[in-house]
């Protein structure tokens, strides 16, 4: 096989990185070499690899200022309507090659390194990824900013600016171990610290009912330090901002009347107050109802609505209308959109501002607060939605109660007015959930506060309306929407695949980079040799050069001219990774009994974090590594099955596997993934997808076809005639030789021989108590992945469904989702105007 084109020869081709202009490339240099003068200052002569990043990334960073400045300043001028999207997580991976391509610089930075004698994608892995999130729900408000700023919308993104973000991931002895993710250990060059924009925040203290109004006072104070990073948009001159916020206590913290004497102790208390913003949660879909996450929330939502006022009030024309309090137009100015419920406190707080400190009458100020607010929700499960208990409220955010109390009181009133005698009714729709802890339901706090709630696939937003929020829509149906959701075409096309990028570019031109629905354009050439053996190529080429890294950085050695089947994901029950560990099982099995037949060879990779407290997916993380260890060194087996567990899977690590793979599993049992992106970043990037009719696998069998994609299993209403007849594990043991073979030899110890019941507790739950109904899906999950092999023994029809898959996925373009929020949530168009470059006049 050929081996793939080094960086050297892609450079002579003409690809979509554009070609570089000698200018570009001097005038990079000369940058480069300036900065890495002054980073390199008299006792050190010899550069490390990173000084040659770190000079790298202040060039590209001059790129940006006088952009993100003129951008700034433009938004200052014309006064649009600003998107705030707050969020607890934003799942950014590395920023310098997403700031070549969306500036256009990448092959200027290429040239001038190469000329230097360095090497860009050496330089580019020095890079630590920005870890600020779990999974979906962050890296999806990556990607959102991404869009935002190409189409030109006056957007920010504010969220916490974590000193540790996920953990990282080790392998030992097959078992999850997580080290702290030290992320900011040499510096950032992308951020910028605002200290003249510190602002604080209060916690504890009491409530004051005074003739005057009310006043929350004897508060402990936190200060929120703002560092900005620039999010540039695609070739369109825009760079908008991402504001993260640090904590940082005050100076006269634990030094007033109390510690008198002990100055020492004081100071080192300080941490007390820094420990908010210290480390992100690593919990995905799950609830940990811990006070310092509730103040993380609270952090990020004070600290956000200030600056957002403060953004509102010194605007031009903040204040047009004198004759009406100030914030009647504040709706018109602001959308703020909830990225779940995490940043719920959005809804009181803004209350809280606009009722006692701006003295706005309070029914007036409801209107205000809802006509601004609009709330996704990412999950149906229940174990994941946020319930807090109203005593830690109490204590913390004891005007914030208060609030919620009058809010949820104002409520019930209205329901209890249309459906009178429902006492069942107003119980279920309560914020306040009655017993023997009372908490605060988050999700319907942020239903009734916003003007529109919206889930995140089809079929998710239609269990929203008939399931999750059924009272809330049967009360106010006008309220509910969908929004498929997307990704960018840029990280997740262009900047990680630029193999296939070019021969899509060969074929319809660059549109599509902004306009994914062009690739539509590719149905015309399904059946044209060419474009099929380029297609085939680059995905061979992306396979070789994955396996070669594979062997570089863990010492693997696989068959490149394996199926490449990979489960990359969170580890979760509901996600199924064990579904995936059964056909692996199930394939050695076949294997070992007739050794001499022939198999398509198949390399299962899985790879995803397990929260470190759940100790099921820690299990399934040890099963499948135990797995691995039986079925990759038996002889029998050779190289026609290898099972790898892929470590510390993170952003930039699937910038590396999605372009690599053939087979991508999306196989969550029917209602329980609320939409999924990864699906759609392997649908891209020439994967076929094998799954379940669930999230957005629906509306990618709906776009490509079902037919071109093996979909199996049970469907949502399979599932619920399931639950009413009693799931019955046993029955499917009993009836299905292949599962019992499967069960029984990870039961025995036959994976653990050292440790025969070291998967007792995975057994147990399969058989007693799967509420994801793993055993059920089995038999056609088998069936399926039958067919996928009967495909893949034929290139060429293999290869004609991968076109047919990326020529239907336009649709799944974060640009796409991002013009229904804007047109349909927001009130706002997106722009297609081009700001003027810093070097030309401002019009």
């Amino acid at each position: 096989m050929a081996a793939p084109l080094s960086d050297g020869e892609r450079r002579k081709q003409i690809s979509v990185r554009g070609i570089a202009g000698l200018g570009d490339v001097a005038e990079v240099r000369k940058s480069f070499n300036r900065h890495l003068h002054f980073t390199l200052v008299k006792d050190r002569n010899v550069a490390t690899p990173r000084d040659y990043y770190f000079a790298l990334a202040h060039t590209v960073r001059d790129h940006l200022v006088g952009r993100w400045i003129r951008t700034q300043q433009h938004y200052y001028e014309r006064d649009p309507k600003r998107i705030y999207y707050l969020s607890l997580e934003f799942y950014m991976g590395r920023t310098l090659q997403n700031t070549m391509v969306n500036l256009g610089l990448q092959n200027a930075c290429d040239e001038a390194i190469y000329q230097l004698g360095l090497d860009l994608e050496e330089l580019e892995e020095i890079e630590e990824d920005a870890g600020l999130g779990n999974g979906g729900l962050g890296r999806l408000a990556a990607c959102f900013l991404d869009s935002m700023a190409t189409l030109g919308l006056a957007a920010y993104g504010y969220g916490i600016r974590y000193e540790f973000g996920i953990f990282n991931q080790k392998i030992v002895d097959g078992w999850q171990v997580e080290e702290a993710d030290d992320w900011l250990r040499y510096g950032n060059p992308w951020e910028k610290a605002r200290p003249e924009y510190m602002l604080p925040v209060h916690f504890y203290g009491r409530v004051d009912h005074t003739p005057e109004g009310v006043k929350w006072i004897d508060t402990q104070v936190v200060l929120a330090m703002p560092y900005d990073t620039p999010v540039p948009g695609y070739k369109n001159n825009t760079v908008n901002t991402m504001r993260l916020w640090s904590a940082k206590a005050p100076n006269d913290f634990n030094l007033q009347e109390f510690n008198v004497g002990d100055y020492i102790e004081a100071v080192l208390d300080r941490n007390l107050a820094e420990n908010i913003s210290r480390v992100l949660y690593p919990n995905d879909n799950f609830f940990e109802g811990k006070e310092l996450r509730l103040k993380q929330e609270y952090f990020v939502v004070a600290a956000t609505l200030q600056d957002i006022i403060r953004r509102f009030k010194s605007s031009k024309f903040g204040c047009r209308d004198p004759v009406r309090t100030c914030f009647e137009t504040f709706p018109d100015k602001v959308a703020i959109q909830l990225n779940d419920t995490h940043p719920a406190l959005s809804i009181p707080e803004l209350m809280r501002i606009l009722v006692d400190v701006e003295k706005v009458d309070w029914d007036k100020a409801w209107e205000i607060t809802k006509r601004t607010c609009a709330y996704t929700n990412h999950t149906v499960l229940p174990e994941a939605l946020e319930r807090w208990p109203v005593s830690m409220f109490e204590k913390l955010l004891p005007r914030h109660l208060e609030i919620i109390y009058a809010l949820n009181q104002m409520h019930l009133d209205r329901v209890a007015a249309l459906f009178p005698g429902d006492t069942d009714r107003l119980r279920r729709m309560s914020v306040i959930e009655e017993g023997d802890c009372k908490r605060i339901n988050m999700a319907h706090l942020c239903v009734i506060g916003s003007h529109a709630v919206n889930g995140v696939a089809r079929i998710h937003s239609d269990i929203v309306k008939n399931s999750v929020f059924k009272d809330f829509y049967e009360l106010e149906p006008e309220k509910f929407q969908n929004k498929t959701n997307g990704i960018t075409p840029r990280r997740w096309l262009l900047l990680c695949n630029p193999g296939l990028a070019d021969v899509i570019a060969e074929k319809i031109g660059e549109g599509f980079i902004t306009d994914l629905s062009q690739l539509k354009k590719l149905l015309d050439f399904i059946n044209n040799e060419t474009f099929i053996r380029d297609v085939a190529k680059v995905k061979q080429e992306n396979k070789l050069k994955f396996a070669a890294y594979l062997e570089e950085q863990y010492k693997v050695k696989i068959n490149p001219s394996s199926m490449f089947d990979v489960q990359v994901k969170r580890i979760h029950e509901y996600k199924r990774q064990l579904l995936n560990c059964l056909h692996a099982i199930t394939l050695y099995n076949r294997i070992r009994s007739d050794p001499s037949k022939s198999f398509v060879p198949r390399t299962i990779m899985i790879g995803g974090k397990a929260a470190p407290g759940y100790h099921m997916a820690k299990m399934i993380i040890k099963l499948i590594t135990s797995i691995g260890e039986v079925i990759n060194n038996d002889p029998y087996v050779g190289d026609r099955l290898k099972v790898i567990f892929l470590e510390n899977y993170r952003v930039s690590l699937a910038e590396k596997v999605i372009p690599a793979a053939d087979l991508s599993q999306q196989i969550s049992t029917a209602g329980t993934e609320a939409s999924g992106t990864g699906n759609m970043k392997f649908m891209v990037n020439g994967a076929l997808t094998i799954g379940t009719m669930d999230g957005a696998n629906v509306e990618m069998a709906e776009e490509a076809g079902e037919e071109n994609l093996f979909i199996f299993g049970m469907q949502v209403e399979d599932v619920e005639a399931l639950d009413r007849q009693g799931y019955n594990a046993r029955e499917y043991y009993e009836r299905l030789p292949e599962l019992r073979q499967a069960i029984d030899q990870i039961s025995s110890g036959f994976f653990s021989p050292r440790d025969p019941g070291c998967f007792k507790d995975i057994v147990n739950m399969l058989m007693y108590h799967d509420r994801f109904k793993v055993f059920a899906d089995y038999e056609a999950y088998i069936e399926c992945q039958g067919q996928v092999d009967q495909l893949y023994m034929d290139p060429r029809e293999w290869t004609k469904k991968v076109i047919r898959n990326i020529a239907c996925s336009g649709k799944f373009s974060s640009d796409r989702t991002i013009m229904e929020y804007a047109r349909e949530i927001w009130g706002v168009e997106p722009s297609a105007t081009k700001i003027p470059p810093p070097n030309l006049p401002r019009d």
